[in-house]
């Protein structure tokens, strides 16, 4: 099992950014009758769908310009920069050197990009923190998302009504007095196929045929450069992991669980999120949800919903927190970690 225990970081803020344009599921072009079905099941209206000219890069950009100006620090003192997405700008470059610049940081910060989807923030935060903890780098800005919109199919009911897109930023800073930030990180590289574009990378590179629209059942139409959601087994897969890690994360570090002020779930759906909670008998006040107005927002979703549900309490004093992360990879993990009247702008629209 892979745990971890980060002694000496502090999270300091939290910004997100989402795109302007609204996309109401109510209007997807499927009877009716299933439509209102497929959004009681799944818990999303609405989602935020990026132009076809903005990246992930540039939500995570704005989220940042916000938390910098909110934190007043002095982009000078950034001294790493973790992106973490599965949509990125280029294949090469890595898009943390694109933002590095962009966002006026000095030539000696670490830049890295990670991909991962779901179960992203969690990891990002376990990377940064642990770069954080010796001292010799003392602030660092984990941005986070992904415009899964641009993946998915319009023509494929499976996947178009669920997924918005969304850019996070989060800061973190070396602090000897800092509580423990604790974690449970796991993988299972064998369910790769539940979650996946088949082509478009160096195993299966782009070809003509990659763009042949192909039915694969009612209301299921796309190409192999398309995001392919195989349901059945993230469901059995998450209802299974998502309690397991958070349980696991609990007894070895010996926490309580009733001292959790916030569940901070990726919002995968409703059926499934609610079904991970009532079997793990938690509070529904204590476990907020986005999804509805935003959709799943694959790896931005903890952080969107930090700041889109329980900002004002996070602004305003202290919170024993636990997310959890799990989906493509197939990934999860879980943290604990506390806040303390953090910065945490109002959601940037871009």
């Amino acid at each position: 099992m892979a745990f971890l225990k980060i002694s000496n970081v502090e999270l300091k803020g939290v910004a997100a950014c989402v795109p302007p344009y609204i996309d109401e599921n109510i209007n997807y072009p499927i009877p009716e009758e299933d439509i209102k079905k497929l959004i009681s099941s799944v818990g999303i209206e609405r989602k935020r769908v990026a132009d076809e000219d903005v990246c992930t890069s540039d939500l995570c950009f704005k989220a940042s310009e916000a938390l910098l100006a909110d934190l007043n620090w002095a982009k000078e003192d950034v001294d790493c920069l973790i992106f973490v997405t599965q949509t990125p700008d280029y294949p090469i470059p890595a898009t943390s050197c694109i933002l590095q610049d962009r966002l006026g940081l000095k030539e000696e910060c670490y830049t890295l990009d990670i991909s991962l989807g779901c179960s992203g923030y969690v990891y990002g935060m376990s990377l940064i923190s642990s770069l954080l903890s010796g001292g010799f780098m003392k602030k660092g800005l984990l941005l986070v998302g992904d415009t899964s919109s641009k993946t998915a199919s319009k023509e494929d009911k499976s996947t178009w009504p669920l997924f918005g897109d969304a850019g996070t930023a989060t800061a973190f800073e070396f602090n000897p007095d800092a509580e423990a930030i604790c974690f449970h990180l796991a993988t299972d590289g064998s369910g790769k196929d539940a979650i996946i574009i088949k082509d478009g990378g160096y195993r299966h590179m782009v070809s003509d045929e990659s763009f042949e629209v192909k039915n694969h059942g009612d209301g299921i139409n796309r190409s192999d450069v398309n995001l392919v959601l195989d349901g059945m087994d993230v469901f059995s897969f998450a209802v299974s992991k998502a309690p397991q890690t958070i349980n696991l994360l609990c007894e070895n570090f010996d926490l309580d669980k009733d001292n959790v002020d916030y569940f901070v779930f990726h919002q995968a759906n409703l059926f499934l999120n609610e079904t991970i909670r009532r079997k793990m008998k938690i509070d529904k006040a204590k476990v907020p949800y986005s999804l509805k107005n935003f959709g799943n927002t694959s790896s931005s979703s903890i952080p969107l919903t930090m700041v889109t549900e329980i900002r004002e309490a996070l602004i305003n004093g202290q919170l024993n927190l636990i997310g959890c992360g799990f989906g493509v990879g197939l990934s999860w993990g879980s943290v604990s970690f506390t806040t303390k009247n953090i910065a945490c702008p109002e959601l940037v629209i871009y």
